[in-house]
């Protein structure tokens, strides 16, 4: 694989690393290969490939030249050495899990986790024998307290979906690793690498639902799994060609590597559209708390500018009434579409209680910090200026308010608004 652009930013990286036309007939566009097995020159090359002693191609399951070129892209933006493609963030997540546990293993994970994550430990990894621990990881103590000779993983996704906790990667990582074979795996789904990378921070395994900002336009699922070379190794060879058969499609790997060229401006655009609704919510009577680590009030504040580049594009909010008033504001959005999923050029808003955590018992969400009222945003690429006056019209059936009350609620909002709306 040629990978001269090692040396290049992000941007340039996500749109020319590991390719170079000359090689393909001068196609500017990767080709896409579609052969599900491939043919040995001789029969010794054959076993080679099997027995893994040489790097070419044999059947798609294993290894195909469009998923490695995708593969290549995503380990360079994590700052990885290799990365493992699959046709979902659950195969990446599942593949890993299976991967690097066993019967009396134990996992560590964080209070706050995406529904199928945690259907998948609870009603599944953890009637394996493998015991699961929910611990809060941003208490240093708890975490200290709660690792032990039969801990294998530690694991966490941050923002936490859907309730935005952060977890200081690089303290958790030094604490877990001071504990011989300990594996540290985050999910950055919501971040991506452009801004946040845990490999930089002392994470062992990056997961990724590159379903979300990463393919950027909802029209495909892909997972993706970044690590060093021998751990990634394992993951492909055990836990995606053993364990889960989850391959992703080429087809897809050609839309995910078209959506990695834009990456950069999207995030850039997702996080200025959040900023600027985030304000307008923190600003209105209805909304009695806004979570978004772009506010000051965000009770990490100091971790998100430290850790990540920029807030991000979600945001979760409880209204004053809780999940009926959230309701009527869901359906009294227009710009807004009611859909589950994050990261698509629409904004998209969800109720987690009743949607993406409902594999989760009313004693759980409570436990886990999931409010029956919590309302989640993912902010879109749309104009700001729209956007807010959806979020305003529908926050005046809340309460009867009238939508102008939010502009002139925060000035600051309104001037962030302006200089949002003259950059895009």
């Amino acid at each position: 694989m040629n990978n001269k652009h090692n040396a290049f930013g992000f941007s340039t990286r996500a749109i020319h690393h590991g390719y170079d036309p000359k090689d393909h007939h001068g196609a500017l566009v990767p080709p896409i290969y579609l052969s599900a097995t491939f043919a040995f020159p001789t029969a010794e090359y054959g076993a080679a490939c099997f027995a893994g002693e040489a790097d070419g191609h044999f059947y798609t399951r294993i290894s195909n030249p469009t998923l490695a070129l995708l593969e290549s892209r995503m380990a360079t933006l994590e700052n990885g050495e290799a990365a493992v493609a699959f046709s979902s963030g659950m195969g990446a997540i599942a593949a890993t899990f299976w991967t690097l546990l066993r019967p009396g293993d134990e996992v560590i994970v964080s209070q706050t986790l995406y529904g199928c994550t945690f259907a998948l430990l609870h009603h599944g990894i953890g009637e394996f024998g493998i015991k699961v621990r929910h611990v809060d990881l941003t208490d240093l103590a708890a975490l200290q307290a709660a690792l032990c000779p039969a801990t294998r993983m530690v694991y966490c996704e941050t923002p936490a979906n859907p309730n935005l906790q952060l977890v200081d990667i690089a303290a958790v990582a030094a604490l877990a690793h001071q504990q011989p074979n300990v594996t540290v795996v985050v999910d950055n789904t919501y971040c991506t690498p452009y801004l946040q990378r845990p490999l930089d921070l002392g994470a062992d395994v990056v997961v990724h639902s590159a379903t979300k900002y990463l393919s950027g336009h909802g029209d495909i699922t892909a997972g993706i799994a970044v690590s060093n070379q021998a751990l990634a190794q394992r993951i492909r060879l055990q836990g995606l060609k053993d364990l889960t058969g989850a391959v992703m499609s080429p087809q897809d790997a050609s839309l995910l590597m078209r959506g990695l060229k834009t990456l950069a401006l999207r995030m850039d655009r997702h996080c200025s559209n959040a900023q600027a609704v985030a304000e307008a919510l923190q600003a209105h009577p209805a909304v009695e708390r806004v979570t978004y680590p772009g506010l000051r009030s965000f009770a990490q504040y100091e971790l998100a500018t430290r850790q990540m580049k920029m807030p991000g594009g979600m945001i979760a909010f409880e209204l004053k009434g809780g999940m009926e008033t959230g309701r009527r504001f869901m359906n009294a959005l227009k710009l807004f579409t009611r859909a589950v999923s994050l990261g698509d050029a629409e904004s998209l808003a969800q109720h987690p209680a009743s949607m993406t955590h409902s594999t989760y018992t009313p004693e759980e969400r409570a436990r886990h910090g999931i409010s029956e009222g919590l309302v989640r945003l993912s902010v879109g690429l749309e104009d700001v200026a729209d956007l807010l006056a959806d979020v305003q019209q529908a926050l005046a059936t809340c309460n009867g308010t009238l939508p102008g009350r939010v502009r002139k609620a925060s000035a600051s909002n309104a001037a962030h608004t302006r200089a949002a709306s003259a950059r895009a």
